[in-house]
């Protein structure tokens, strides 16, 4: 009689299963034997998946990679234009030198550069002064620099002397055949905002010539390869 109980409940626990199932199935408009059979193919399906997932990384790996190396090759493609952009000036500086009626009047001052140093207020400079002739003599003379601009609201000249410490006076001496390069480093005072830059070049041997120009201060990133 257990026995027969037991079986009995069994019997009927599993055919409410599976009624329930098939009414479950039913509502969801599922096929019980294609349910069966994703059941059966899902594992293999995810491992599908986690191999596509490992293959998208890897390929991402390989694109971010590669997108890397073509920004490497961008970088060093613009630093080579860029020297032989600078190569090119200076080229043109030297030959311009040596042709006759390249420089205006045989002496001329290039454009002042400046270049911001990373202490606030402090800049380098550098001023070429040349000659152009058939036959270059060695010329002497002197350089004068004033930089003009408020102070206090108020107009105010300091002198290029007055602001570094590579000079003894403002009068600085050339003495050149070609070329010649004045470098160093200035220090603005406090509140001081320049304006212009007044260059003067005085040669007086081995004839008397005078240069004057006056600049817009004008900083730039880096020096150019005139003159060097």
């Amino acid at each position: 009689m257990v026995l027969a109980i037991t079986l009995s409940v069994g019997v009927t626990l599993a055919a409410g299963i599976y009624i329930g199932q098939r009414a479950a199935y039913s509502d969801m408009g599922v096929d019980p034997q294609r349910y069966r059979q994703l059941q059966q193919a899902l594992p293999e399906a995810q491992r599908a998946a986690q191999k596509l997932k490992r293959r998208l990384s890897a390929a991402d790996t390989r694109h971010q990679v590669d997108r890397a190396a073509l920004e490497l090759v961008r970088q060093d493609l613009a630093q080579q234009q860029e020297q032989i952009a600078d190569l090119d000036e200076g080229l043109r500086f030297y030959r311009s030198l040596m042709a006759p009626g390249e420089i205006a009047q045989g002496f001329s001052l290039r454009g002042i550069e400046l270049v911001a140093r990373d202490k606030p207020g402090r800049y380098g400079y550098r001023i070429v002064v040349q000659q152009e002739a058939r036959k270059h003599e060695t010329m002497r003379g002197k350089l004068q620099v004033h930089l003009l601009g408020l102070q206090e609201s108020q107009s105010v000249s300091y002198s290029l002397a007055a602001l570094t410490d590579d000079m003894e006076n403002n009068d600085i001496p050339l003495r050149f055949r070609y070329f010649q390069a004045i470098e160093g480093e200035l220090a603005l005072p406090e509140g001081f905002q320049v304006q212009t830059i007044d260059v003067l070049a005085t040669v007086t041997s081995p004839r008397k010539l005078e240069v004057g120009e006056l600049y817009p201060w004008q900083i730039q990133e880096k020096f150019t390869h005139v003159g060097k």
